[in-house]
């Protein structure tokens, strides 16, 4: 395998600075107030594992727990996530979303897909599989 060309990082450093740019634009554009991506990212994944801690959040981002910490305090002032202590440990901390709080995360799920859908729907269904296919390549790091 040959290492990629100056020109070809370019393209896609470019490429990559459009793809992102127009992504959280979408994401903030039904949004009353637009959240930082982190807390975007914690929302979604406290919508996607209801009563998981904050240790479990540190860990999935690989984010240090007082950034955690800093963003769900964030999060439960402006109502979009809940705090409760468990049964099992009255010293840990469950994690959910409350009712803004899902709302918001369905609504950036769903800016989420209009965007994909927008990106693949200018690929033919064959560039679209070798598409995703090579993403998930980079992502997973897989041969």
């Amino acid at each position: 395998m040959t290492a990629p060309t100056d020109d070809q990082l370019a393209a896609l450093g470019s490429a990559f600075d459009v793809f992102a740019r127009r992504y959280k634009l979408s994401a903030a554009a039904g949004a009353e107030t637009p959240l930082n991506e982190v807390d975007t990212q914690i929302l979604l994944y406290v919508g996607g594992h209801r009563d998981c801690g904050p240790t479990d959040v540190a860990r999935f981002f690989g984010l240090p727990a007082t950034t955690i910490s800093s963003a769900t305090d964030r999060l439960a002032k402006r109502g979009l996530l809940e705090r409760s202590r468990t049964e099992g440990d009255r010293r840990a901390v469950a994690l959910g979303l409350s009712e803004d709080g899902a709302a918001r995360a369905a609504s950036i799920r769903k800016s989420y897909e209009d965007m994909c859908r927008m990106m693949l729907e200018r690929l033919t269904p064959e560039e679209r599989d070798a598409f995703i296919a090579m993403i998930t390549k980079i992502v997973l790091h897989e041969d």
